[in-house]
């Protein structure tokens, strides 16, 4: 059989609609997929219409449609490459397949509206090539990560991994808090850093890394300790903000801060061969104050000096954490908000706790009035400081030393 009998046998039997109708149906749910070449693309596609390759479709079309049953229209350049993927998807048991009449052509020259993907730059396509392809990603995901901006207070056991994946991913960019200086006990764990940077400030030494890893990422430098005079300063100019801090002071402050201002925060703590990760929703419930509303006393808690640490703990930890961020820039998945992650090294396991809101917790509880901040070392070393308390300790507490 020729292609032109072939092609002719399948619009007998395939339906095929117009542009016009194609957008209409659309609007009404079905899935618009363009099947195109990423090339052909780069100028322009159905507004709403999912990328998604003739090469890639059938390995792909899974995820972007499980439902066999789902209205599928598909469109191309005309209509061949449609019709022939329109077969390929009907073979592998999809049952409503449409094709657009004319294709992307057509669909121009009617008016209809056509949205123009963010190009990425020949670099940008080799560096990214591995993520890109993913249809969750591709050139516009992609191009989100590359606006995004993340700040992580600490470039510490848990900062270390969240900044090297989130620069390799292509997070534009990231920002450091610290202010301790390299020790050749942080090394183990703390992977930013170097033997022979030892002494040298934790920012320094973590953007020498990350521009060393990625140098289209902008790296900021906050060589501060972080205070209720200064957070809101810092935190300003970013979208979210991932929480590696080694003290209950700054995690309370942290926390405050990001729910005045309407930031997410990306929780994550570690101590011996444990760990716990979890996001706090932006403007809503529940916050660390909801998981933790007094700090537990300094015996429970003891700082990584004390209790010790083993340095792939923190890694784990703190790649959860980066895979959290990226997951919010992409508004792809299920994130952690509402959700606690608890992992135990030494029999390799992991738990999810449900975390509810406290209806009570001053600080996050719908329509409440931010109480300000407060003396922070004060409130963790005396439960009676001026802060306020909510809602029940934890079913399972951590240290926050990492």
């Amino acid at each position: 059989m020729s292609l032109d009998q072939r092609l002719s046998q399948l619009r007998s039997r395939i339906p095929m609609v117009s542009p016009s109708e194609a957008q209409r149906l659309q609007l009404a749910g079905n899935i618009l997929i363009d099947v195109r070449e990423t090339d052909e693309i780069a100028q322009g596609l159905p507004e709403g219409a999912c990328p998604l390759g003739r090469g890639y479709l059938e390995i792909r079309i899974g995820e972007t449609v499980p439902d066999y049953n789902h209205p599928v229209l598909l469109i191309c350049a005309a209509s061949t490459r449609s019709l022939l993927s329109a077969d390929d998807l009907i073979k592998l048991g999809y049952r409503n397949v449409s094709v657009v009449d004319g294709g992307f052509n057509r669909w121009k020259d009617e008016g209809l509206p056509i949205a123009l993907p963010e190009l990425a730059d020949a670099d940008a396509r080799q560096r990214y090539a591995r993520q890109m392809v993913l249809p969750e990603v591709g050139e516009a995901g992609q191009a989100k990560l590359g606006k995004a901006r993340v700040l992580l207070i600490g470039a510490g056991g848990l900062g270390s991994p969240a900044a090297l994946y989130l620069a390799a991913a292509g997070i534009g960019t990231v920002g450091l808090v610290d202010h301790d200086r390299v020790d050749r006990s942080n090394l183990h764990r703390q992977i930013l850093h170097r033997d022979d940077r030892v002494g040298w400030p934790k920012t320094r030494s973590a953007r020498a890394t990350i521009e060393a890893l990625n140098p289209r990422v902008q790296v900021r430098e906050h060589t501060l300790r972080l205070a209720s005079n200064n957070v809101e300063s810092v935190f300003s100019g970013y979208d979210m903000v991932v929480d590696g801090s080694d003290n209950f002071p700054t995690r309370y402050l942290v926390n405050d801060a990001c729910l005045k201002l309407g930031l997410p925060c990306i929780y994550g703590a570690v101590q011996g061969f444990e760990g716990q990760v979890s996001v706090f929703p932006a403007g809503g419930q529940p916050c660390y104050r909801c998981l933790f509303s007094e700090p537990p006393p300094a015996r429970f808690a003891p700082s990584c000096n004390e209790a010790g640490v083993i340095g792939t703990v923190p890694g784990i930890i703190g790649l959860l954490q980066a895979m959290e961020a990226i997951k919010l820039v992409l508004g792809i998945g299920r994130n952690l908000s509402g959700r606690l992650i608890l992992f135990d090294a030494r029999d390799t396991r992991m738990r999810e706790l449900e975390l509810a809101g406290d209806p009570g917790c001053a600080y996050c509880r719908a329509g409440a009035v931010f109480p300000g901040y407060v003396d922070y070392v004060r409130f963790c070393a005396d439960h009676d400081g001026p802060a306020v308390e909510t809602g029940p300790k934890a079913t399972e507490e951590l240290s926050d030393r990492g």
